[in-house]
């Protein structure tokens, strides 16, 4: 059954972010050889548009409104509603990111459907779309199916991987025009705190740091070795409770849930809170001191060490494999 499906284009910065991308090719599969529309709210994003179509979208509706340009669920609602009510469409897709998580959900109630959050997979079978997600912070998966009204779905990121971009490919670009009002929350200001690298939540890779770093300056090898990666700098939330680093690096249960292809923890002993977040990494190197810490459980690899002997030994080793590749 073919299907027209709504993709939403997440901006950040002036550049969409990866899982919008990754959006686009589940949203392939869920179309069944319809049409995909990406979707992008805000202020000034038309420019965004030709990236949507050269990694899958068939053509971009594009709502801009300066009270747009900061995202608040009250106007991107009205905007996503009024996307949905002009291109009628059978599914709609989004990333599982805050802003996905916040919006998503009550768009779906609005419209009386269901939501699949979360998901890792997305695959026709036997005339179904099946997603899988988590669940019970991971330890298990359950395959979903939506059997009435709209198809609303959150995806991971770092999950599904996108479609090949094609610069060639070309798609109708269209603005509409929606009136947003009553705003119950109006952004006047954004403070960002500085972060240094890649955007944590989708990077490739990871080097993340427990108590065994013992102090904020502790971190420093685990950046250095993650800046050589080309990767992010996370943390265990025993880190930050004890003032190591901030809480925006916290990976766990009451954290970011990341998916990277290989998560490096350093110190970390493996709580199931932080196991919650991580444990679905595709490869993962565990150096502890002690034999017996959980992290040993589900690493690939696991070194047995100082973490502040083993980590600068594996940052020079990445150094010269780079210098001679």
């Amino acid at each position: 059954m073919a299907r027209k499906v709504l993709v939403l284009g997440e901006a950040r910065d002036g550049s969409l972010r990866n899982v919008s991308y990754e959006s686009i090719a589940a949203a392939k599969t869920v179309s069944e050889g319809g049409e995909i529309v990406g979707v992008l709210i805000g202020d000034n994003v038309s420019g965004l548009a030709q990236d949507l179509i050269s990694y899958g979208a068939d053509r971009v509706a594009v709502v801009e409104n300066e009270k747009l340009k900061q995202y608040t669920a009250d106007g991107f609602s009205q905007a996503l509603l009024a996307v949905i009510d002009s291109e009628k469409p059978e599914g709609v897709i989004t990333g599982h990111t805050a802003l996905g998580k916040d919006l998503t959900p009550k768009i779906a109630a609005k419209l009386s459907s269901g939501l699949v959050s979360d998901a890792t997979n997305v695959e026709a079978v036997g005339g179904n779309i099946v997603f899988t997600r988590p669940i019970y912070s991971g330890k298990a998966f359950e395959k979903k199916i939506v059997t009435d009204g709209l198809i609303f779905a959150t995806v991971r990121p770092n999950n599904i991987a996108p479609l090949e971009k094609d610069e060639n490919r070309k798609g109708e670009i269209t603005s509409l025009s929606v009136d947003i009002k009553d705003l119950r929350t109006i952004i006047k200001d954004v403070v960002k705190k500085v972060s240094e690298g890649v955007d944590l939540s989708e990077a490739k890779v990871i080097v993340s740091g427990g108590r065994g770093v013992k102090s904020a300056e502790g971190f420093d090898p685990l950046k250095e070795l993650a800046k050589v990666l080309g990767g992010a700098v996370g943390a265990s939330r025993g880190a930050c409770d004890a003032d190591y680093c901030d809480y925006s690096m916290q990976i766990g249960q009451t954290g970011k849930v990341v998916t990277p292809d290989l998560y490096i923890a350093c110190g970390i002993s493996g709580a199931i809170q932080h196991l919650a977040g991580m444990s679905n990494s595709k490869v993962i190197v565990a150096i502890n001191k002690d034999p017996e810490a959980n992290i040993f459980n589900v690493a690939d690899y696991g070194i047995v060490g100082d973490l502040f002997e083993v980590v600068p030994i594996l940052t020079e080793e990445v150094k010269k494999i780079r210098i001679h590749s």
